[in-house]
Formats: C-alpha cells, sequence, structure tokens
C-alpha cells in the first residue's frame, strides 16, 4: 500500500514525502511541477501529471494500490489570487474533487489536506484559534475553505476521514 503524496515536489510536499519513504513507507508523488522541482522527489515513484486531468489521476491510482493521500498541491499565492481567482478556483477545487472521486472510486479511506491559515482573514485574536470564525479575504483562502467544506461532506456521504493543516507561510531549504 502506499501514501500519494500530490504536490509532493514543492517545499512541504517533498520534505513530507522524504519523511515517509525514511519511515518505510511506500510513497507515490504526483506534481505538475508548476512550482515544484522533479530532483526534489528522491527516490519515490513519480507523476508528472494535472490533478485537474480526471484520466490522468485515474491512472496514478489504477497502477497503485493507494490507502491515503496528503494533498500539497495547489495554486498558493494570495496576491496572484485577486488578480487571477477563476484560475485559483479551477485549479484548487477541480483538484480536490478529482482527488477525492478517485479516492472514493478506489476506496482510499483517508486524505490529510494542506489548507492555510488564510481562511482566517484578519483574525479577531491573536493567538488564532482552530475554532476562531473563518472569513478569508482573497481567493485563495476563500477557494482552502470551500474545500474544508467540501472534504466534511465527503466524509458524512462516503466516510473519507480527513485532517486539515492550517499553517502560515513555511520557509526553509532541502
Amino acid at each position: 500500500m502506499a501514501v500519494l503524496v500530490a504536490g509532493g515536489a514543492g517545499y512541504i510536499g517533498s520534505h513530507t514525502a522524504a519523511e515517509l519513504v525514511d519511515n518505510g513507507e511506500e510513497v507515490v508523488v504526483v506534481d505538475n511541477l508548476v512550482k515544484g522541482h522533479r530532483e526534489a522527489v528522491g527516490e519515490c515513484r513519480f507523476y508528472h501529471g494535472d490533478l485537474t486531468d480526471i484520466c490522468f489521476l485515474d491512472s496514478v491510482f489504477s497502477e497503485n494500490k493507494i490507502d491515503s493521500v496528503i494533498d500539497f498541491a495547489a495554486s498558493s499565492l494570495v496576491g496572484e489570487s485577486m488578480s487571477k481567482p477563476l484560475d485559483y478556483y479551477k485549479n484548487n477545487l477541480i483538484s480536490v474533487m478529482n482527488l477525492l472521486d478517485k479516492m472514493k472510486e478506489y476506496e482510499v479511506p483517508v486524505i490529510v489536506f494542506s489548507s492555510t491559515a488564510a481562511v482566517y482573514g484578519e483574525p479577531e485574536n491573536i493567538p488564532i484559534l482552530e475554532t476562531d470564525r473563518t472569513e478569508p479575504t482573497n481567493p485563495y483562502g476563500e477557494t482552502k475553505l470551500a474545500i474544508e467544506k467540501m472534504l466534511k461532506w465527503c466524509e458524512k456521504a462516503y466516510g473519507i476521514k480527513y485532517a486539515t493543516l492550517r499553517y502560515f507561510n513555511a520557509a526553509g531549504a532541502r
């Protein structure tokens, strides 16, 4: 059984994939390489393609025994999302809809979703609590919050368990 790491050639995804491999997990990485780097993937099985392409995603699931998904794939620049909102909605929402569709079809029971603290907008309190009000101020945050809601409904309808990670900007080196 394998863990599918979507966006696994990016900064956070490649570190996660490497840690999984170091812990003996079989890892399958999917990335469109728009922002990621092939050399960051290391020893993992790698598929170059786009999650908005359902046929591509079907080939990944049909060729591998996926038992969980970790999704780091997204358009993620706040400023760019303000000038290209439709691009962000198309990429971020359709990608996760396709992942969930294939997870349902192939009976993959769990996903960890990389969300963002941008779902909170301008915080009323510091530190921000997970239970604080969500009110995104940009399309990027809106897409992530919409996906969180989609995950909630897919858990109710299909039993797909999920966890979301609402972190701030990550920085470092590989």
